[in-house]
């Protein structure tokens, strides 16, 4: 099996040989076109590269750009594709065993993923909730259902170099720091939104400073769905932070470094605002039991929501 490496290095020359097929038969049709009309002397009939309007044609995506320079530009959109089609594969919108769309209704389970799917290489996530955390505190986190992915579509035998190309070409240090910033920012979930045109399939439910984050696909919300990310994640996460916060205070009482200190304050703000979150915000809001119709699309739907999921910039903007 190739590495990712390998294969988003051959998927950039496919693009590249497409593009300049497409050229010429551009530069042909001019051609035909100047001969049919005498204008061979008159109107050019080259076409440059820059101008073939394919969406993978790095040339024209990044005109002003070095063959270098797109060459890596080419790398890192391929990788946050892979990535977006991860996502979708953990929420079992798409799945590594058929093409095309399979849970796309409303309400959708991973019981129907299964019934048409019986045995997925890659299953997906079970309550439709995936946690976006600074550390590894939960076992079906995003950043380990990506290595899982990672494993499964491109082999075990080339994780470790496969991980390290993914983070290169993300330009991250961490996988993590792709999904999650220290200051509760994602990369990812910014791609997605503009992905989206600003209306995300996928909704971020986060805390005011982004200390607690989880995501969800929107087709297969319940009015439920809330009181999992409260009960499961959200208050599973508190108690987790309770847990090293008194790990942290019992280290700094012996004095033996400030660094214990330093992180029994950082615990404390942290809880802080989560348990303000859970009281002013999410347990309101789950106690609601909100229901949604598809139909009336993102832009009406997910101001029902603020302020438990992250704002988006614009989604009031009409669609016209």
């Amino acid at each position: 099996m190739k590495t990712l490496e390998q294969t988003v290095a051959q998927h950039r020359e496919e693009w590249a040989a497409r593009s300049s097929a497409q050229q010429r038969l551009e530069i042909e049709n001019n051609e035909a076109v100047a001969r049919l009309y005498g204008l061979e002397d008159e109107v050019p009939s080259h076409v440059p590269l820059e101008r073939v309007s394919l969406t993978n044609n790095a040339a024209f995506r990044w005109p002003n750009k070095t063959p270098e320079e797109r060459d890596a530009l080419f790398t890192e959109s391929a990788v946050v594709d892979l990535v977006s089609y991860a996502i979708g594969c953990m929420f079992g919108r798409y799945s590594l065993d058929e093409p095309g769309l399979i849970l796309a209704d409303q309400g959708g389970t991973l019981k129907d993923y299964l019934a048409r799917i019986p045995s997925p290489k890659f299953v997906p996530d079970a309550d439709n909730v995936i946690p976006f955390v600074d550390d590894g505190w939960f076992e079906d986190d995003v950043v380990e259902g990506f290595r899982k992915f990672l494993k499964v579509t491109f082999g075990a035998e080339h994780f470790e170099a496969n991980l390290r190309f993914v983070e290169e070409s993300l330009g991250v240090k961490t996988l993590r720091d792709y999904f999650v910033t220290k200051s509760g920012r994602s990369k990812f979930y910014d791609d997605h939104v503009k992905r989206y045109k600003k209306r995300p399939i996928y909704w971020m439910f986060s805390s005011p400073k982004g200390s607690f984050n989880a995501l969800i696909y929107l087709h297969r919300y319940t009015p439920s769905t809330v009181s999992t990310v409260l009960n499961e994640y959200l208050r599973e996460y508190e108690n987790k932070l309770q847990k090293a916060l008194e790990r942290a205070e019992v280290a700094a009482a012996g004095g033996t470094s400030a660094k214990d200190q330093k992180e029994a304050d950082r615990l404390r703000k942290v809880l802080a605002e989560l348990r303000d979150y859970e009281h002013d915000v999410l347990y309101p809001l789950a106690t609601q039991q909100v229901e949604i119709d598809l139909d009336d699309g993102v832009k009406v739907n997910y101001p029902k929501f603020y302020p438990a999921v992250k704002k988006i910039v614009g989604l009031e903007a009409s669609d016209e």
